[in-house]
């Protein structure tokens, strides 16, 4: 129970009639057998066709390749002659993506003498593991202009079915794992590989191939590249927004680089500054709180609750008013996740970790610490005050015993 593939004799034929040789339920779906059919079912890294068949859309299509047939599922079951018509935008985007490859396939081989480990056609890009070690930019440029020099000869894509003598008349990327008769997609003179996908008629179809980016994965290199429509569709979008904000900012599109570079370094020296004078404002503030704190044994204590701060800013200041010798920081900041800062200075006997860890349970807290600092998180903000009271309790007899 075969089917006949009108794909392989026209790859730009979109509509069929045909007979329903089988029609078997699958679950909540029917699996239809036609004796011809133009739907592409995945196979070798490319996607099935998608379309109607029979006034059904057709969700899936596989290949049963014991029986040599084309399986289609359905919502319902079909018989007796039904006309099909496939997504022919799917089918020509597939088509673009897969002559792209074999292209860049080729390239890399004659170039870098890379072998097409495997590839991938996804909804929005498509990768080719490379068999080499790496891929530097200039390579890269190297691979990307000769595909588009290619593109631009027109070079027409032809087909040839060949035994496996016949076979051996072409010089292959990649020897033949089929058995039986072979079937050779051919760029004119350029590029030989055994592949029973759908292709363009010519590489001038694609129009454009573009590398978009490349990272080392295992013992090989994974290119992602765009061909023909997304190609076309992906520089449209980048030449736009570079427009826009080259115009945002006044400046020439190819000035974009320059102005981004000296923009990091302007931030980074503010960063600088801004951290610098953050650091300023918080050793005034320690100096303060320092000023105004209690003494318990001649130890002064700055016991506060600092508000809905960064943790990080917190500890900092704690820092800071821990570097005041005799000097112990206690603070809380508030939120739905309250926050407890213990601080030291160095020449205090005391351990701030054991004192985190019997508070923290009093707000269902986390955390832990060293004898000079230490800081955990709870559950409970309305347990603040009682569980910073009693840390600073725990300080106070530490300090007096």
């Amino acid at each position: 129970m075969s089917t006949v593939k009108l794909f392989h004799t026209d790859a730009y034929r979109t509509a069929f009639t045909a007979q329903v040789l089988s029609c078997e339920p699958a679950g909540d779906k029917w699996d239809v057998i036609l004796d011809q059919t133009c739907f592409y079912a995945t196979a070798g890294g490319q996607p099935n066709d998608l379309g109607i068949l029979g006034g059904l859309q057709v969700l899936d299509v596989r290949e049963d390749e014991a029986a040599g047939a084309i399986v289609h599922t359905v919502n319902a079951p079909l018989a007796g002659e039904v006309q099909g018509e496939i997504d022919w935008q799917r089918r020509l985007d597939h088509s673009e993506q897969h002559t792209g490859q074999h292209l860049l396939s080729g390239v890399f081989e004659r170039f870098m003498d890379g072998e097409t480990v495997s590839w991938h056609l996804g909804a929005d890009s498509c990768t080719v593991d490379i068999g080499i070690d790496a891929l530097t930019i200039q390579q890269a440029e190297q691979i990307e202009l000769e595909c588009n020099r290619v593109i631009r000869a027109g070079l027409p894509v032809v087909t040839h079915l060949v035994d496996k003598e016949g076979v051996k008349a072409f010089p292959m990327r990649k020897p033949p794992a089929v058995e039986g008769d072979i079937r050779v997609v051919e760029i004119l003179g350029y590029d030989w590989s055994g592949c029973g996908g759908t292709h363009v008629r010519s590489t001038g179809e694609l129009g454009l191939l573009k590398i978009k980016s490349w990272e080392k994965n295992k013992k090989f290199i994974r290119v992602e590249f765009l061909v023909g429509q997304r190609a076309m569709r992906d520089y449209m979008r980048l030449d736009l927004v570079t427009r826009e904000l080259a115009r945002s900012l006044s400046i020439h599109v190819l000035d974009l680089p320059g102005y981004v570079d000296r923009s990091k370094e302007e931030t980074s020296g503010l960063r600088k500054q801004l951290k610098m004078a953050q650091e300023r404002l918080l050793e005034i503030e320690a100096a303060e709180l320092v000023a105004e704190a209690r003494k318990i044994g001649g130890t002064r204590i700055v016991r506060q609750i600092v508000g809905a701060r960064p943790v990080d800013e917190v500890k900092l200041l704690a820092a800071k008013v821990a570097a005041h010798p005799g000097t112990v920081a206690i603070f809380g900041t508030k939120g739905a996740m309250p926050q407890i800062v213990l601080y030291r200075s160095v020449d205090l006997r005391l351990d701030m970790g054991g004192v985190i860890r019997q508070v923290l349970p009093l707000i269902d807290g986390k955390g832990g610490g060293s004898p000079i600092q230490a800081q955990g998180a709870g559950s409970r903000p309305e347990a603040l005050e009682h569980a910073l009271d009693v840390a600073l309790q725990k300080i106070g007899e530490a300090l007096v015993g």
